[in-house]
């Protein structure tokens, strides 16, 4: 047991370390920032028969995640981060996470979620990557959207409100640089 809590004091600097270089790797602009959706009312995708144009159908921020999406706002201002373009999923919890953290957000379908629709995965992720592959130097992409979409993206499952750092590359690839939370 006192070899484990030996272990957990040691890597914990280690951990503030990378999550600094991380950030000032963000600072710097030209990244992708991918965050998902921040905490929502607990469950797994959406009621049946829900629509993306209608918040009420859907499963939405909670008052946690509503606070969290202003905490990572305040931190990317903190931190002074560039952001260029801010593009959210069509769906109410990622356009406000983005409207809460960023003060704006772009509907961008090929950011929808990809739970219950594996069929659109292909398509979305040739769009996603597109886009990446476009971005300019200035400042950072902003992709709000969900585990899902992330993970057929990225291959990384991030958990609701946490960022994936994504650095674009040749070619419309990318390298995962890592993933930040804001607590």
């Amino acid at each position: 047991m006192r070899l484990l809590a030996l272990l957990a004091a040691l890597l914990a600097p280690a951990a503030a370390l990378a999550d600094e270089a991380l950030w000032e790797l963000v600072a710097q602009g030209g990244q992708v920032l991918f965050p998902r959706h921040s905490a929502t009312t607990p469950g797994v995708g959406d009621p049946p028969g829900f629509r993306p144009e209608d918040c009420a159908t859907q499963r939405n921020l909670s008052a946690e995640g509503r606070e969290h999406a202003r905490r990572l706002g305040a931190e990317l201002a903190r931190r002074q981060i560039p952001v260029a373009d801010v593009l959210a999923s069509p769906w109410c919890r990622c356009v406000e996470t983005a409207e809460l953290a960023f003060g704006r957000a772009t509907v961008w379908r090929p950011l929808s979620n990809l739970f219950g629709r594996p069929q659109a995965a292909d398509r979305q992720v040739r769009e996603m990557r597109k886009r990446i592959a476009a971005h300019g130097r200035k400042g950072s992409l902003v992709l709000v959207s969900h585990g899902s979409t992330a993970g057929a993206l990225t291959g990384a499952h991030p958990a609701m409100g946490e960022m994936l750092v994504l650095t674009p590359l040749p070619g419309g690839n990318f390298r995962l640089g890592g993933r930040l939370s804001v607590p």
